[in-house]
């Protein structure tokens, strides 16, 4: 037995917490992680158990262990409804451990598609390409300085991690900027270099797989070679897994919501990055969830997907000033979100307005209850969504693998990883979130 001392000994209970806690035999500590963005002066809770001595201010949960606790000490891992539960306690294995541990494929709690016809690009008219910005640095003395400059300007992101900061041609050197979707006007440089003025040249989108890739992606600029086997998808850690189940959980309790509220129980969520590094380069430290709302609002359009997206674009039409003060979770749109003013939407150089700095839902993860139907499928190729995963398959209207595929069609400028969670894996159920197989989810 122990007693967390000083911080530890202040946390309260509660149902949900939005603490998880683990023991570190190593260093005979226990460790202490936020579960998710935390709101200025929220408290801190943990979970205590199952066993109180007190009677609990929320609504009882139903618990994945009875008898024993998932991570010996006295709980955290919990289903958030009585729908939902776990007869397989193995299975639950896989939140144990270290977050940086990688999963093996066949443990995930979703089945990914293998979009093999996206693995290489063997064929110049193949590569999928992005306009940046760059400039020519005449003097080799000047690099280091722009260089350092990169760094504090912030422009060096792993926006660009997949390709080679400088290109030299003969004595003169070409430094990678800035992708112009985040910097639609050139960027200023340091005026004391007397440099050239920036232009644009398009660059590969990502990595080179092959050789032969590594080749033809070098005629636009030096890439990067990160050769895999065909087919390979990226590992997930057992944290990032842990943060997909959180967000998985967090779909299926607002759709049964919005199924109670007359509305069909389909729900789109676009939570806050798992890793640092892409809340970095997307500029994002928020999460966005939006439910179908067709029937209240009688109009045929109205997805969730669709919803999820316009929230995501009027919140980067924002200036960057008021994004920056909003760094805590959104909660359910209502059924219309304001229209940005026309000189934020427009890009007026007298505002800080950043619409287009990034392009939608690019490198971010969709979660949804219904695989999307057609229409919202390219809805998400067009807003270069990095992958979704959802729920419930939709065979008859589905754009994810149902009647059709649309990521894997000859001709698409963008593919994005799809993935169905498992039946039942994690506790997670679909039983009430049942609609009429021939609906447009």
């Amino acid at each position: 037995m122990a007693l967390a001392l000083g911080l530890g000994s202040l946390f309260n209970h509660l149902q949900t917490p939005n603490v998880s806690y683990t023991l570190d035999s190593g260093t005979e500590s226990i460790r202490y992680t936020t579960t998710r963005t935390i709101q200025v002066d929220e408290e801190l809770c943990i979970f205590y158990g199952h066993k109180l001595w007190f009677e609990p201010t929320e609504k009882t949960a139903t618990y994945l262990h009875d008898e024993k606790d998932g991570d010996g000490w006295g709980g955290l891992l919990y289903v958030q409804d009585d729908t939902n539960s776990l007869e397989d306690d193995e299975t639950w294995s896989v939140l144990q451990g270290d977050s940086d541990d990688i999963v093996p494929e066949e443990e995930l709690p979703f089945a990914r598609l293998k979009l093999l016809d996206d693995e290489e690009e063997d064929i110049l008219s193949s590569v999928r390409t992005e306009q940046v910005w760059v400039v020519d640095i005449p003097e080799p003395r000047h690099i280091t300085t722009m260089l350092k400059w990169l760094k504090q300007t912030g422009l060096d992101t792993p926006a660009l991690s997949h390709l080679k900061r400088i290109r030299k041609t003969g004595t003169t050197s070409t430094i990678l900027l800035a992708p112009v979707v985040n910097s639609p006007k050139a960027p200023e440089l340091p005026q004391h270099l007397d440099l050239p003025q920036p232009y644009v040249v398009d660059v590969p989108r990502s990595v080179a797989l092959t050789l032969t890739s590594l080749k033809l992606k070098s005629t636009f600029w030096p890439t990067i070679f990160a050769p895999r086997k065909k087919g390979e998808l990226e590992q997930w850690s057992r944290g990032r897994v842990r943060w997909a189940c959180e967000a998985m959980r967090n779909v299926v309790k607002e759709a049964q919501v919005t199924g109670e509220k007359g509305e069909l129980p389909i729900v789109a969520y676009v939570p806050e990055p798992y890793d640092e590094a892409t809340k970095i380069s997307t500029q994002l430290r928020r999460s966005f969830i939006a439910h179908d709302t067709r029937q209240s609002a009688s109009h045929p359009l109205r997805h969730a997907v669709l919803n999820v997206v316009r929230m995501v674009a009027d919140y980067r039409a924002l200036p960057i000033s008021e994004t920056l003060a909003e760094d805590v979770p959104v909660p359910t749109p209502p059924i219309e979100m304001p229209v940005p003013p026309l000189d934020v939407v427009n890009g007026d150089d007298t505002s800080a307005a950043r619409n287009g700095s990034h392009y939608l839902l690019t490198a971010l993860t969709l979660f949804i209850s219904h695989e999307p139907c057609i229409m919202c499928t390219m809805a998400l190729l067009h807003s270069r969504v990095k992958e979704i995963i959802y729920l419930v398959p939709m065979e008859k209207t589905g754009g994810c693998g149902g009647i059709t595929c649309v990521p894997k069609l000859e001709g698409v400028n963008h593919r994005f990883g799809i993935s169905r969670w498992k039946t039942e894996a994690l506790g997670i159920k679909s039983n009430l979130l049942e609609v009429d197989t021939s609906i447009d989810a």
